[in-house]
């Protein structure tokens, strides 16, 4: 099979396997996958050969576990694999028990596929820690004593702890307490010298935070420093983004002094004397995003062989140095990357593109894999799909402001009407991936466009704090100016444009529909509707967020009210459709309850709200997905009398 082959993302892959939080150890990967007892989603740990897609994933860890994390809210990776003593160790996050869980496997020498076993358990699986009333991070490093370290999350504060690989449902041993929040932990080969990252009030991480380093010898902390250097964060915040170590000296990481995370190689031969080895400044490119979620993944390998991905405009980069020089860089056809690991000179990553759904991209370095070759990665195609254009215009304070624009499919309208997407984070971005979503409105013969407003990632720092203290006014601007932009170059029907936002872009999209006649009505999802009742409520990530959107809760007061469009209603006279998960842990659907009745209360008679007893924030279930998308059209075609 020639290489080209062997990159070609077609009818062998199982688009059934969501490969989420992917890793590599050896000739195997492992990713996380949903399993389903005929009520609830769980989720389960999965293994199969490295590059054989024809392998059946052979489940790793049984029904008795749920493996989650909800590390700082959010979550992120919840496992973490390890070669250790010719073994491989796994160590995973239960939801079920609260604890952290470990089992050993021995890989086999020859597979039988027949028998979908790669692995052998060397032991049954074994509950190391007592259940906690708080979340685990996956950063775990494990000592040749036998000894794990990890950070945790207890009582709204993080810890360093540890725990004796030996021994079954202990206490967690506390090592370090930190001021506020950490995460990151990573060591280098000896796991003599650890790593980690820190932040507090009232910034995240993506803001500010610090770079740590410390001596660890048998379950104490010898020696600890703080990374600091003049030229880089001497006079200005910055953040630092995955601490990756790639020898018992040398760490990767990302950091955005230059307004866009960039390489920087640190020697810590010493570490009362932390240099740095290398520095790479590349303006337009980021090499890092928004920390919403642990385990984000842009460097792996080592020394020897370190992989890197890179965003550059709406372009995704692959990069390969060896003993920190350059390589190769390799432009990948894709608009998106989710999940990214490599070892000695393998690689998989999930990708996705403007016409496919998620696929996971296996490469082999070792087999002679060339730019020209990474060129030629072949996709299978969605025939009838809608490409997005990238479009540029003139938003908030005349700044250029980026946006998506997909065209109708069919000509079902003398003039489009016009579906306007703001997306959740808000510090998130779109990227032009295929969505059936919106997909399936361009084949109802609507024109939809995904506006990047300020205060996106992937566009640099200064674009991104565009939205500090403004949260509510350019956003809804942005999407607004991109509304008149479209209705000037004559693409659009200027009186049928609806406002589409989830989470944060409710908030957006309710605020964009008080202002003006632009949109004829809004559809959210578990929007965000009153902004005391989230600083109040959210949990405690996410409440310093506030701080840079809107600004210090006691200073700023008037505006948390003045932006919140539960206190708009008299300005909201149009139709609204609302969806809520009634397990929503983010934003309580009884707010859009309450918002929904004073609607009703203010002569509101269009608008409407439909609930889900099994979902959250974020909807999983197919069958609802499906009820959202008949309800949306039927409000649609009511409100825009087609």
């Amino acid at each position: 099979m020639s290489n080209v082959d062997k990159l070609k993302l077609g009818k062998g892959e199982r688009r059934n396997i969501a490969f989420k939080e992917l890793s590599i150890l050896g000739n195997n990967i492992f990713w996380v996958d949903a399993v389903s007892d005929g009520n609830n989603l769980n989720y389960a740990i999965f293994a199969r050969p490295f590059n054989d897609k024809d392998a059946f994933p052979q489940q790793l860890t049984g029904d008795k576990f749920n493996v989650k994390s909800n590390f700082h809210g959010y979550g992120g990776k919840s496992y973490k694999c390890f070669y250790f003593k010719k073994n491989v160790y796994l160590i995973w996050i239960d939801q079920f028990t609260n604890a952290i869980w470990f089992q050993i496997f021995e890989g086999k020498k020859s597979i039988d596929r027949s028998k979908t076993q790669y692995l052998v358990p060397v032991q049954e699986a074994r509950q190391l820690s007592k259940s906690i009333e708080g979340d685990f991070d996956s950063s775990f490093v494990i000592t040749e004593k036998n000894i794990l370290y990890g950070i945790c999350e207890i009582n709204n504060t993080d810890y360093l702890f540890s725990l004796d690989l030996t021994k079954s449902k202990q206490d967690i041993y506390q090592i370090k307490r930190f001021d506020n929040f950490a995460g990151d932990l990573s060591s280098n080969i000896s796991t003599n010298l650890f790593s980690w990252i820190e932040w507090d009030t009232p910034y995240m991480p993506w803001e500010k935070n610090d770079l740590f380093f410390a001596e660890v010898h048998d379950g104490k902390i010898k020696k600890i420093k703080k990374f600091e250097n003049l030229v880089i964060n001497g006079s200005r915040n910055v953040s630092f983004f995955q601490p990756y170590w790639i020898s018992d000296k040398l760490l990767v990481c990302s950091e955005d002094s230059s307004g866009w995370w960039n390489l920087l190689f640190i020697d810590v031969s010493d570490i009362q004397n932390i240099l740095i080895k290398k520095r790479i400044k590349k303006n337009l490119c980021e090499y890092g995003s928004p920390q919403w979620v642990a385990g984000i993944t842009f460097f792996s390998g080592s020394l020897k062989n370190l992989f890197c991905l890179a965003k550059k405009g709406n372009l995704w980069l692959l990069e390969q140095y060896q003993y920190l020089k350059f390589i190769q860089e390799y432009s990948l056809p894709v608009s998106s990357v989710s999940d990214f690991s490599a070892f000695d000179e393998k690689l998989a990553l999930k990708v996705y593109g403007p016409d496919f759904l998620g696929h996971l991209l296996e490469i082999d370095f070792g087999e002679q894999i060339s730019l020209n070759v990474i060129k030629k990665v072949s996709c299978e195609s969605i025939v009838d799909c809608s490409k997005p254009e990238s479009f540029w215009f003139k938003g908030f304070d005349n700044q250029s402001t980026h946006s998506f624009l997909y065209r109708p499919l069919f000509a079902r309208f003398n003039k489009p009407p016009l579906l306007i997407r703001a997306h959740s984070g808000p510090t998130a971005n779109f990227d032009g991936s295929y969505n059936p979503e919106v997909q399936y409105w361009l084949a109802k013969g609507f024109f939809v466009a995904e506006v990047n407003y300020g205060g996106s990632s992937g566009f640099g720092r200064e674009y991104r704090e565009r939205l500090n203290y403004k949260w509510g006014i350019v956003d809804s601007y942005d999407c607004k100016a991109l509304v008149l932009e479209l209705v000037r170059l004559d693409l659009v029907d200027s009186e049928n444009i609806v406002i589409f936002g989830n989470s944060a872009g409710g908030l957006t999209a309710l605020n964009s529909l008080c202002d003006g006649n632009v949109f004829k009505a809004a559809i959210c999802k578990y929007p965000v509707i009153d902004l005391v009742d989230m600083y109040f409520n959210t949990h405690r990530f996410e409440k310093d967020y506030l701080n840079s959107l809107v600004g210090n809760y006691e200073e700023f007061f008037s505006d948390y009210n003045s932006r919140s469009p539960i206190n708009k209603i008299s300005n909201l006279k149009k139709p609204i459709l609302l969806f809520h998960g009634k397990k929503d842990s983010v934003i309580s659907y009884k707010q859009t309850l309450k918002f929904q009745e004073k609607l009703i209360n203010n002569n509101n008679k269009l608008s409407e709200i439909v609930f889900f007893d099994n979902e959250g924030h974020g909807f999983k279930y197919i069958e609802n997905k499906k009820k959202v998308l008949q309800k949306t059209e039927d409000f649609l075609n009511k409100v825009l009398n087609i």
